[in-house]
């Protein structure tokens, strides 16, 4: 996973280098006062103040405390995300992995100052100078939460959990008699290609995939042929997490690739769902609060980012989304969490995880992520 950080750059080694250098000039020595107001781009949960429910609010109290209003546009995929900082007019993004490198190499994003930021020792070492935001020496933002891409299933169709992700990628008899077609979603983004060549890494050894983000030719036509298949079996590619939860609650969907996020949504609705991690291992996301390039309030922005490792704020996150926390301290005494609340969310899954990270073609060894764009939304439509 951490291997290849110097390779990731490829042909961007140039443009990166020379953006850092020209940043890192200019990283800000202190945090001023406020600017009153802070613009957040963020996934569905991340950034709550109470509306859902009122004992999950990490919002009232920064506010109080820095005189920053926050303002949060949610973003259902990544590349919601990188559009809408492209466009601009936002201070902050929640970025995951297959967002991070595309965001930084299209200058949408700034290095900044860790010195800054207080809680910075408390980050999960293994989070630090990730390649998905360390780029060149130069740090891209503040690790908030990571987690697995998880194996929802019906525990009523599933007595027990499934051990392959072979039930969303075959044709196939499920437990309870019946086809398995129509029953079952993907994701609805590029990335979930990597979901398909993690399960053929496993299932299709002779294809030599080391690394799911890293396809030559051969292996991504192959990875391509599943997907083609898989189209047919398919309800829905999923993107928009409350529709996902309506559809296993009225549609009939009874296994699909999600975040513990709607598990735990839809076993608060007293569904009979579980999720697993099956024996292929996952993919998963390590998501980082970038600043934009041309934030209008970076003092509130830096406020936020030292704000957000707070150990009950990073608890209460994990506990709400169903996500890690990014500070391995938030895992004791979280009230919301409870003692159990990181290893049910996945923290020993760690290693198993390959983390989401942009696809870069690395001189021409590997198919780059504009390919794998076009290729899915054709997959998508039928193509």
């Amino acid at each position: 996973m951490h291997q290849h950080t110097t390779a990731l750059l490829s042909t961007l080694t140039l443009s990166l280098l020379a953006s850092a250098a020209l940043h890192a000039a200019d990283l800000p020595k202190a945090i001023g006062a406020g600017e009153g107001q802070l613009d957040i781009i963020a996934w569905p949960g991340y950034i709550e103040r109470g509306e859902s429910d009122k004992a999950y609010d990490w919002v009232t109290g920064f506010e109080k405390e820095t005189g920053c209003k926050v303002n949060v546009k949610t973003a259902a995929t990544s590349d919601e995300m990188v559009s809408l900082m492209t466009k601009g007019g936002y201070d902050l993004v929640t970025a995951s992995g297959d967002a991070s490198l595309r965001l930084i190499a299209g200058k949408r994003v700034q290095p900044i100052n860790t010195a800054l930021i207080s809680r910075w020792d408390s980050v999960d070492p293994r989070l630090k100078n990730a390649p998905w935001y360390t780029v060149s020496n130069q740090t891209y933002g503040t690790p908030y939460q990571w987690g697995p891409n998880v194996l929802l299933y019906n525990t009523e169709t599933f007595k027990t959990p499934p051990t392959s992700w072979g039930v969303l990628f075959e044709p196939q008899t499920l437990p309870d008699g019946k086809s398995n077609k129509g029953r079952v979603q993907a994701y609805d983004g590029p990335i979930y290609i990597a979901d398909a060549a993690l399960y053929l890494k496993s299932t299709r050894p002779e294809l030599g995939i080391q690394n799911p983000y890293e396809l030559n030719e051969t292996q991504y036509q192959a990875v391509l042929d599943l997907l083609r298949a898989q189209h047919s079996l398919i309800h829905r590619y999923w993107h928009d997490a409350t529709v996902q939860m309506s559809d296993v609650k009225n549609e009939g969907v009874v296994a699909s690739s999600s975040w513990a996020y709607m598990v735990n949504g839809l076993k608060a609705d007293k569904q009979p769902v579980a999720s697993t991690i099956p024996k292929e291992g996952a993919t998963g996301w390590a998501d980082t609060t970038m600043l934009h390039a041309d934030a209008r309030h970076p003092n509130c922005a830096y406020k936020w980012m030292d704000w957000s490792l707070q150990p009950k704020v990073q608890g209460d996150v994990a506990a709400w989304f169903g996500s890690l926390p990014a500070v391995p301290a938030a895992c004791q005494g979280n009230a919301l969490l409870g003692v159990e609340g990181c290893k049910a969310n996945g923290a020993e899954q760690f290693e198993k995880i390959a983390f989401w990270k942009t696809p870069q073609s690395e001189g021409g060894k590997f198919v780059p992520y504009s390919r794998w764009t076009q290729d899915y939304i054709a997959i998508m439509g039928g193509r």
